[in-house]
């Protein structure tokens, strides 16, 4: 008998459920999302090289890299609104500057913080991973030996910072409370220029020193492309506390 797509499959011919395969369904995070974690750990170079020659999926093997790397922005947006949103940013503005905005918006200071807080939290971590690709992807596709193209250089910048990331996520909520901000920040920074020399060893670079300063290079570029970022990140943040 002929198989239509509407035809239920035999019990006997389902593939064997697993652990993996109850997370997948109820996730999206399964068998190559966990191999990724590990070889981003374990074998990075590796992992780049089957990216570049094997496709986004290093042959069937990973998880997308761009995809991976919004799984691990959303667990840091999920650790932002765990640890009370943006305020700590809007308790650095001075009071000159907030204050006339508080009083045009007709609210209370707490109303007004709590719908800005709601729209930058919304934005923030998606607007700061874009401005890391922004920059990064030009970069590596400069110091890369072949000619990636555009598409191959974004994969490759994405894969780079999921090896970025990934260490700092059970460190991340540190980034989001004012005793402990400013030391996370520096551990961030401190992990970007680890990982591009974890990633782009023999392919990015050849030598340490060559190594050292283009991972300073990249990172200071990151860092600049955060703070450009987070001019529209205020100005959606004030704007949703007039308006929101």
């Amino acid at each position: 008998m002929t198989e239509t797509p509407d035809t239920p499959r035999s019990p006997a011919r389902e593939p064997e459920a697993g652990l993996h395969h109850l997370s997948e369904d109820a996730t999206g995070f399964g068998q190559r999302e966990l191999r990724t974690v590990r070889d981003a750990f374990v074998k990075p170079v590796a992992m780049l090289d089957a990216y570049m020659t094997l496709g986004p999926s290093g042959g069937g093997v990973y998880a997308r890299p761009l995809r991976f790397y919004l799984s691990l922005c959303g667990i840091l947006m999920l650790q932002l609104f765990l640890m009370g949103g943006t305020t700590i940013m809007f308790s650095g503005l001075p009071p000159e500057a907030l204050d006339p905005v508080i009083a045009q918006s007709g609210k209370s200071r707490d109303a007004f913080l709590a719908d800005a807080d709601g729209w930058m939290s919304l934005v923030l971590v998606p607007l700061n991973a874009a401005a890391y690709a922004i920059v990064s992807a030009p970069l590596l596709r400069w110091w890369d030996p072949t000619d990636l193209g555009w598409r191959k250089s974004f994969r490759a910048t994405f894969h780079y910072l999921n090896v970025w990331t990934l260490p700092f996520i059970p460190i991340g909520f540190l980034a989001y409370m004012p005793a402990t901000a400013v030391w996370a920040s520096i551990a961030m920074l401190i992990l970007g220029f680890i990982a591009f020399l974890r990633v782009g060893r023999g392919r990015w670079y050849r030598t340490p020193v060559g190594g050292a300063i283009k991972a300073v290079t990249i990172t200071a570029a990151t860092f600049v492309g955060t703070m450009i970022a987070s001019v529209p990140m205020m100005a959606i943040g004030l704007a949703g506390g007039v308006w929101g």
